[in-house]
């Protein structure tokens, strides 16, 4: 028999039955993080389709999430809303309807904004005072893969014991009985100018009086989220913009394109003689650059631009950057002759953030270019980290390549990712932790070996960091390479 729930500050002169348990916040899950079943590093994420990214399971985890931020404190008359949007992946309309379905079936309604970069639904969802934020997008990965992550109503992600919560109500029973009916359940809509609210906001983040006028870039939008939207930012802000990566047809998002695969804005650079080039991943969070020479400029030589360009400023709060375990250590040295520290944090831009709010700082980053500017955004945003560049390219009247080449000095690095059939401890694999122990007796101390597994996908990543080339690549590959022994790659 279906169970009417009564939601929080519900519509005045409606006397629907209240289902007893559906009024109280649930109990912290019992589920601890090293257990998780469905949450990586970034959301949940998989190949659509195919479990955990199924439609039953975005259904589960919409009615789950609906459930988790109902809030008993809102006030009469309060409708719950959570925000939707999206990247370019053919398998967001099957996912959306379904956590569309899901969250409605709980008495909370689904604001849809369509393809849109991951920080815009950040920013809308606390612009917009939604009681939570929803991104289907898998970043940077191909596009047979999905993935849900979800913001709080701050604009954050959320941290770990929030998503075990969620966890909990999908595997648990708890709110299997919880129906509401008639007017209760909840409704959809789209917002149609939720684009033109974003585009207003990242030029808010560039200097007021400054404009791009004279400044040729080369932008790649991966054919993802920021298909729309980056463009018309740099081309409104004054800007001779070339645009790739513009076409989505949901399938070649990130298809040899984007900051995944910068080499062919590198050759737009030079063929159009630009003043640099940016690219965006699938979902716009990350961002790699490309000087006027065509060189890679990665998110470890922004963070020393920027960082540095702020030490001298006096804006770098607490004189502190926040990074993680993956950056080069050319960085730290570089921050620390610029007067300030490196902090480091586990792999993952939400442990960035995480590390910065709980710090009081306001710059951290990836290598990877996912770059936070907490100043301006509450998550890594591409469009907003380029802008951030570009305004000191034009106080400084200097090229990005002169810029990046004063930054920082790299040590030899090297990034192996092996694909596996299986993840293990590898702790608990005595061959690999042989291989590493050699690595380490070789390297005498002037470098490092960083092992982990990928938090979204079955590989594991080797970063070797070292005094030369050679040895750094000879030690990758053997570390590799017995990893690849043990467990088949």
């Amino acid at each position: 028999m279906a169970v009417t729930m009564k939601k929080s500050g519900g519509r005045a002169g409606k006397s629907a039955p209240e289902s007893a348990p559906a009024a109280k916040e649930p109990p912290p899950s019992v589920i601890k993080a090293g257990s998780r079943k469905l949450f990586g590093t970034d959301g949940v994420r998989g190949v659509a389709n195919v479990y955990p990214m199924t439609a039953e399971m975005a259904l589960s985890l919409g009615r789950a999430a609906a459930w988790r931020f109902r809030r008993s404190d809102a006030p009469v008359g309060h409708r719950h809303r959570i925000l939707i949007g999206k990247d370019t992946r053919l398998s967001g309309y099957m996912i959306e309807s379904a956590l569309v379905a899901g969250i409605c079936s709980m008495g909370v309604d689904a604001i849809l904004v369509g393809p849109l970069p991951t920080p815009a639904i950040a920013y809308l969802t606390s612009s917009m005072r939604c009681d939570a934020g929803v991104v289907i997008s898998a970043s940077h990965n191909p596009f047979q893969d999905n993935g849900i992550k979800f913001f709080a109503r701050d604009g954050f992600k959320l941290p770990d014991e929030v998503e075990a919560e969620i966890e909990d109500l999908v595997f648990t029973d708890r709110i299997s009985g919880m129906r509401p009916t008639a007017d209760d359940i909840g409704k959809a809509w789209r917002i149609d100018d939720a684009r033109g609210r974003y585009i207003s906001y990242l030029k808010e983040t560039f200097p007021k009086g400054r404009t791009l006028d004279g400044l040729r870039i080369v932008l790649d939008c991966a054919h993802g989220a920021a298909y729309k939207c980056a463009p018309a930012v740099f081309h409104e802000l004054g800007a001779k913009v070339f645009e790739m990566g513009v076409s989505p047809n949901g399938e070649n998002i990130n298809d040899a394109c984007g900051a995944m695969h910068p080499e062919a804005l590198s050759r737009a650079v030079l063929e159009h003689g630009a003043h640099l080039g940016i690219a965006l991943d699938g979902d716009a969070d990350r961002v790699i650059f490309s000087d006027e020479k065509g060189r890679i400029v990665d998110g470890d030589q922004v963070m020393a631009i920027v960082a540095g360009e702020w030490l001298a400023r006096h804006t770098l709060k607490k004189r502190t950057l926040v990074t993680t375990v993956m950056s080069n250590m050319g960085l730290d040295v570089a921050i620390k002759q610029a007067g300030g520290r490196v902090v480091r944090t586990n792999v993952g831009d939400r442990y960035v953030v995480e590390a910065m709010r709980k710090g009081g700082f306001n710059f951290g980053g990836e290598q990877s270019g996912h770059l936070i500017c907490l100043d301006h955004a509450t998550t890594g945003d591409g469009v907003v980290a380029a802008l951030q560049i570009l305004a000191i390219l034009g106080e400084k009247g200097r090229p990005l390549s002169e810029l990046a080449g004063a930054s920082m000095e790299k040590l030899p690095q090297l990034l192996v990712n092996v694909r596996t059939r299986e993840k293990k401890n590898l702790d608990a694999m005595p061959a690999v932790q042989a291989a590493i122990a050699s690595a380490e007796k070789q390297l005498k101390g002037k470098g490092r070996v960083f092992v982990r597994w990928s938090g979204t996908e079955n590989l594991c990543r080797v970063l070797v960091e070292g005094p030369n080339d050679d040895l750094v690549r000879k030690i990758a590959e053997a570390v590799a390479g017995e990893i690849r022994a043990s467990l088949g790659g």
